[in-house]
């Protein structure tokens, strides 16, 4: 019998694939420091209730020193948060985390006033204010956009009790992040060797792709036995974190939760419904190469654990984390020697945290503070994937680079609607590079199948996904319960939709809304289909309009909340009021299928 493979623990992992949070604060004393003086920060801001509207002196010391709160909070949490992702399992960072998360719950109920009391300043007052003093010129923006929503802004007292529940409105998606993370116990499997492994959300991305379908099947009835076993308790903690969601809408007074989560960005609800629409009435394709994979495989029954494996054999590329960092600079330096030197700056300075560990926060994120590195999370697999992925976060390190680097504090950061192009904007240029470069037609055939595979899990199921979403809020809404029974019909029935009549009934299947993190993000996931499709017409305009596109591109890294999310992007060239860019995205897919479909039938 074959020796059991287990992840290591934190201390085994070597420190130069960890990331370096010293950089942060040197040491937990800092840490503790600054928390200290945040509280105490907190008591300075406070004096300003009651006071913000009575001169345009007190209205601009309160945002500065308002924002300064916040942006040392934000360093704090950061630290906190990344030191317990590491571990789920370390008690003691999960403490740092719950007292910087108490205290952030208390600082935005001291400091709730703020807003309704600036709502409250008449338009007219709020223009002699600025004339008399200059310097809330570096707020314009951030004033339009708040009282744009002044209608949902409620009384100081209110804000301040909401503010003070975050906690409470917070547990459901915590409990789910401990549970899915930290305390499932998943199971031994065999990999494609033969060794004996442990499983893990990580480890099971790696086996669902393996060319071995035995490996598949068994991974995926393995991973789905744990969640089946606790899929009661799981749809409690989603109803939580929905209903969280409702409330805060009508609290505020949104006719939905959508209409709230979307107006946060000033994104029209339509965006959303075109998206839906387009999908839908581009599903065909889908089906097609669905079908395409069924006769490929040469299986008489597709089953939802096919859905991953390359089309065209066992994978012909393959990298270290080493192998990766160059292939990615190579993909992106239609970008720039600027973006490259950001690139590099990453990749060599234990910005990235890289492999799988026990108790370790599954996927992959970027992170950090204003006045910290871009972090990266990573669980590496020497895989495309995996490549893919570290181009990915990349996109959304450097994005943050330059924004933190060009604008001040309150416009440093940037909507997510914008997050996600310029992460998906990498992918593209990754996969142009790749597909211009390899020129044996196994390889290219491989590349073809990645990215309609890519496209199918970008567009296709994160849109099946925003159906979802929109469904459990409405639902609740409704006052209709979600049993673990109502989700897993109404998932399972979309996802047979969404596939089509090649793909076999899978049971399993209708518990994957279980394990799915971005659940719990408040209609967040439609904005990577939106992403995918802006990002694919984007680099290709930089790749055939050369210097010119790059710079509006740069331009629009460097943006961050200083201007609504849509505005933002028709200054570099895009109109997502308009359904164009997904009709487009959706050509190359076809044009893609095509060309997959001509090599296999040369072969």
């Amino acid at each position: 019998m074959s020796e059991a493979k287990i992840l290591p623990t934190r201390a085994e992992v070597p420190e130069a694939l960890t990331w370096n949070l010293e950089l942060i604060y040197p040491t937990e004393q800092d840490w503790e420091n600054d928390l200290k003086i945040v509280k105490e920060m907190t008591t300075t801001v406070r004096q300003f209730a009651g006071k913000v509207g009575q001169s345009a002196t007190n209205l601009y010391d309160v945002l500065v020193q308002a924002h300064d709160t916040f942006r040392k909070l934000e360093k704090l949490y950061v630290y906190a948060s990344m030191k317990s992702n590491q571990d789920n399992a370390n008690n003691h960072y999960q403490g740092l985390l719950a007292r910087v998360s108490s205290l952030a719950a208390k600082i935005q109920a001291d400091i709730a006033f703020m807003e309704p009391e600036i709502i409250a300043i008449t338009d007219e007052q709020l223009t002699t204010f600025v004339q008399d003093e200059p310097r809330l010129h570096e707020y314009s923006h951030y004033l339009e956009n708040l009282r744009l929503k002044k209608d949902h802004i409620l009384d100081a007292q209110t804000e301040a009790l909401l503010s003070g529940a975050a906690e409470i409105f917070d547990a459901s998606s915590q409990t789910f992040s401990v549970l899915s993370d930290s305390d499932l116990e998943f199971p031994y499997v065999e990999d494609e060797n033969g060794d004996t492994v442990q499983l893990s959300n990580g480890l099971y991305g790696a086996l669902i792709e393996s060319t071995d379908r035995a490996v598949r099947q068994d991974a995926f009835a393995a991973l789905y036995s744990v969640y089946d076993q606790f899929q009661n308790t799981l749809a409690q903690t989603l109803t939580g974190n929905v209903k969280s969601h409702n409330f805060m809408a009508t609290a505020h007074h949104y006719p939905n939760a959508r209409t709230a989560a979307m107006a946060a960005d000033n994104i029209p609800e339509s965006v959303y419904d075109t998206l839906v629409e387009q999908v839908n009435a581009h599903l065909p394709l889908l089906h097609r190469y669905v079908a395409l994979r069924k006769q490929l495989l040469g299986v008489a029954e597709l089953h939802m654990y096919d859905m991953y494996v390359p089309l065209t054999g066992e994978p012909p590329l393959n990298y270290t984390y080493d192998e990766a960092k160059v292939e990615a600079r190579k993909a992106l330096a239609v970008l720039g020697e600027d973006y490259l030197s950001h690139v590099d700056e990453i990749f060599n300075n234990r910005y990235i945290d890289v492999v799988e560990s026990k108790g370790k926060t599954s996927g992959a994120y970027s992170g950090g503070a204003y006045d910290t590195a871009p972090y990266e999370l990573l669980n590496w697999q020497d895989s495309v994937n995996s490549l893919y992925t570290l181009v990915h976060e990349t996109g959304h390190s450097v994005h943050s680079w330059y924004t933190r680097h060009n604008q001040p504090y309150q416009y440093g950061d940037y909507p997510i609607f914008l997050a996600e192009i310029a992460s998906t904007t990498n992918e593209n240029l990754l996969t142009e590079y790749l597909l211009q470069t390899q020129t044996d037609p196994q390889v290219r055939a491989y590349l073809l199948n990645y990215y309609l595979d890519g496209f199918k899990g970008t567009v296709f199921r994160q849109t099946q996904f925003a159906e979802f979403e929109h469904f459990i809020h409405t639902a609740d809404a409704a006052g209709e319960p979600l049993t673990a029974d109502v989700l897993d019909d109404y998932y399972g029935d979309l996802n047979a939709r969404y596939y089509g009549p090649a793909v076999a009934e899978d049971p399993e299947i209708a518990l994957e809304w279980s394990r799915i993190p971005h659940f719990y993000y408040n209609y967040y996931v439609y904005q990577y289909a939106t992403g995918f499709a802006a990002a694919s017409t984007l680099s290709q305009l930089m790749l055939t309009n050369g210097q010119p596109a790059v710079n509006r591109y740069l331009d629009f890294l460097k943006s961050g909340s200083s201007d609504y999310a849509l505005n933002t992007m028709k200054k570099a060239g895009l109109d997502m009021t308009q359904p164009d860019y997904l009709e487009a995205a959706f050509a190359v897919f076809e044009k893609r299928l095509n060309e997959l479909e001509s090599l296999i039938k040369k072969d």
